[in-house]
């Protein structure tokens, strides 16, 4: 089969060199446009163009997807089968285009959290199990029929970070499994179940970020999990952002209004909730660097 890729960040990267790696035949790649990025503004390329131009993987990066210079230049590589993992929406003519149809890695067990931020709100509703999910595209976003899923555990604890990179992993290994079976005819899909019931997973704004106190401990916990490292939970103290990245639960009944704090100024910070306390431990205050508690408290005085 002939593969054309799509895909932008290093979550797609691995799915990418999965499919390398197994001989596939991956004849060009579609990715973001360079962005100019930092103080010098320099051209950024995108993890999978790297990784495409390492390997002389032919790259098309159109600025948009129904311009007909890029779909000439897509037909000309004549794919069996697209593959697109952490891309943007495709329009109709480009999904349709090859023979065997275009599939799509998702961030989670489909059809729970379609949409933009799987990882993050799977963690911020404080759910224990996650995956990953292929199936083919079609029109309505993340809805099309299902060809294979892997599932997976979430720990207490676990974070945003460590589980986008755990799914990372196996997605890559989905990925391949998919497309074996797709070239040996061996596909049964399942179309999704439709239902009111299902939890979504819109795309995340810096007003979902900041931390509600009244809320119970453990919300406030899962929303700092599943917001760490990025875009990151934050409150203010002393009307600066304090963005936080790993904290911990603490039972202790809280003789004080939720948000107010208590810190012995050395080793710990904890904020009060509705029902216990947040105790911080890895944060970023506004104009510093990101460090431990303790070092941010040695060089501040609340």
């Amino acid at each position: 089969m002939r593969i054309v890729f799509m895909g932008t960040p290093d979550f797609a990267v691995a799915s990418l060199d999965a499919l390398v790696q197994a001989n596939f035949d991956v004849v060009a790649v579609v990715t973001a446009p360079d962005k100019p990025a930092g103080r010098g503004q320099k051209l950024n390329e995108s993890a999978v163009k790297k990784y495409a131009v390492e390997k002389g993987i032919p790259v098309l990066q159109p600025e948009k997807l129904k311009n007909p210079e890029f779909i000439e230049a897509l037909k000309s590589y004549q794919a069996d089968l697209q593959v697109v993992v952490a891309f943007r929406m495709l329009p109709e003519i480009v999904w349709q285009m090859p023979a065997k149809g275009t599939i799509n890695l998702h961030g989670s067990l489909l059809p729970q959290y379609r949409g933009a931020a799987p990882i993050n709100h799977v963690i911020i509703n404080g759910e224990k199990e996650s995956g990953v999910t292929t199936f083919f595209l079609k029109q309505e976003i993340d809805t099309g029929d299902i060809i294979m899923s892997e599932s997976v555990a979430i720990g207490d604890d676990e974070t945003a970070g460590e589980l986008h990179d755990k799914l990372m992993v196996i997605g890559a290994k989905l990925i391949v499994k998919t497309l074996h079976a797709i070239a040996e005819n061996k596909v049964t899909e399942q179309p999704q179940p439709q239902s009111d019931d299902l939890k979504h997973a819109p795309k995340i704004f810096k007003e979902d970020c900041k931390i509600d106190w009244n809320n119970s401990s453990q919300t406030i916990h899962n929303l700092i999990r599943g917001l760490s490292p990025y875009p990151t939970a934050f409150t203010l103290l002393n009307d600066k952002t304090l963005k936080i990245f790993k904290a911990e639960l603490e039972d202790k009944e809280s003789a004080i209004v939720a948000g107010g704090f208590l810190t012995d100024g050395k080793t710990f910070l904890k904020f009060a909730t509705k029902d216990g306390f947040i105790k911080l431990l890895d944060i970023q205050y506004e104009g510093k660097k990101r460090m431990l508690i303790e070092d941010f408290l040695r060089g501040m005085r609340l």
